[in-house]
């Protein structure tokens, strides 16, 4: 005799994507879980804030709204829960946790991204952190990572929690590039924080740079601009950016107290007698960001590189189904890209869902093309951009699915 699962749907991972789903899911009357390690639902969304077109975006407002909205449909949330194997059996999955097993019909992964580790000498001592911990502690948790920090990274990550961490009240002494070495490679060359620069033009502080910023990336202008980039840096939001300075060190007994800085040349060498140190009592290291796809490998779904979403996703389609039967990935899972973009990719999986569960009815399929077309659009309008390119990789990936037919 066949065991029913427990839920239609089991949806790993509580932040825009799997939260957006599992609200479209519920509303077509699917029976909804969604599990996560964090001890509250929300995901990243509960730290981000940011200006955008004269408004301030607040994702723990957006995270609120989707929380109640899935509360009052009967989706079973449940936090502070590991999971650490997925099983397919002939008609469910079992999915094993720290919680125990549960079984569902099909599952959504939409476990996020994680960061990128950026090590430096002294990187062990207490005070120093990523960049998105100090985002946690100081927007989530509302505790300050430190009095005076420095950030060593150039991203857009960098530059967006930089400015968060910055209206929260915290004194930032400026964003530096790391050493180069055969660890951050490319990250430590000015040339290149100037082109990841460019592409962030429409979020800088004044209209001036704004245009400034769409010109040089329009004509290619990367390593001029950095070459003429002043040594000591410019400010950005009252922030130091020092794109000709990379951290050599971070210092401290029992804690960090200070890093050595120097100047660097267009090559990212260090200039001979450029050293000096800054006082500090925290370091934020920004890496970037990569999928968190580990369990669509535990699932045995097969993975593709692609440099402009972030490196190695999960195989899928634009309806965010996987080759693996019962199984959809959505979100940062997919490719690194904002918040909105990951709720939309979520009501997108949702519709693939309800449709292949039979919930959707007939006079409801457009919804599917519908929620495609509506991904497209937030992506084209997205402000927070953290790879070029992203939509062209899209095409490729979705191209090569189409290729294959593997549905």
């Amino acid at each position: 005799m066949t065991k029913t699962p427990a839920y239609d749907l089991l949806i790993i991972g509580a932040g825009p994507a799997g939260l957006s789903a599992a609200a479209a899911a519920a509303e077509h009357g699917l029976g909804v879980a969604v599990l996560d390690e964090f001890t509250e639902p929300g995901g990243r969304m509960l730290g981000q804030f940011h200006e955008e077109k004269g408004r301030w975006w607040v994702g723990r407002r957006v995270a609120e709204q989707l929380i109640e909205k899935c509360s009052v449909l009967g989706v079973d949330i449940r936090c502070g829960v590991s999971v650490h194997g997925m099983l397919r059996t002939d008609h469910s999955w079992v999915v094993r946790s720290a919680s125990g097993s549960i079984s569902a019909a099909r599952v959504l992964l939409a476990t996020g991204a994680a960061e990128i580790p950026q090590p430096i000498p002294g990187w062990t001592l207490p005070g120093v952190m990523s960049i998105g911990a100090a985002q946690v502690m100081a927007n989530v948790h509302y505790v300050k990572p430190g009095r005076r920090g420095l950030i060593i990274g150039v991203n857009v990550l960098a530059m967006a929690i930089a400015r968060e961490l910055s209206v929260s009240g915290v004194t930032i002494a400026g964003i530096v590039l790391p050493e180069r070495n055969s660890v951050s490679g490319q990250d430590a060359l000015p040339e290149e924080a100037v082109k990841r620069l460019l592409n962030l033009a429409h979020l800088a502080p004044s209209p001036l740079l704004r245009i400034g910023g769409k010109l040089g990336a329009s004509l290619g202008m990367a390593g001029t601009l950095s070459r003429f980039f002043p040594r000591d840096g410019m400010k950005i939001w009252g922030i130091p950016l020092q794109l000709r300075t990379a951290a050599i060190s971070i210092n401290g007994q029992h804690h960090v107290e200070s890093v050595t800085l120097a100047d660097v040349t267009i090559a990212g060498e260090i200039i001979p007698g450029s050293k000096r140190e800054v006082q500090v009592d925290f370091v934020a290291l920004a890496g970037g960001l990569y999928p968190l796809a580990e369990l669509a490998a535990v699932a045995g779904c097969p993975f593709v590189y692609a440099k402009e979403l972030g490196g190695h996703i999960p195989l899928h389609n634009e309806n965010m189904q996987t080759p693996v039967k019962g199984l959809y990935v959505a979100g940062n899972i997919t490719g690194i890209e904002s918040a909105l973009v990951a709720m939309a990719q979520g009501r997108v999986a949702a519709a693939a869902i309800c449709r292949d569960a039979g919930v959707l009815g007939k006079g409801l399929e457009h919804t599917l093309d519908e929620a495609t077309d509506h991904v497209r659009r937030v992506r084209a309008a997205a402000l927070i951009q953290f790879h070029s390119g992203i939509p062209d990789a899209r095409e490729q990936l979705y191209k090569k699915r189409e290729e294959k037919a593997w549905m």
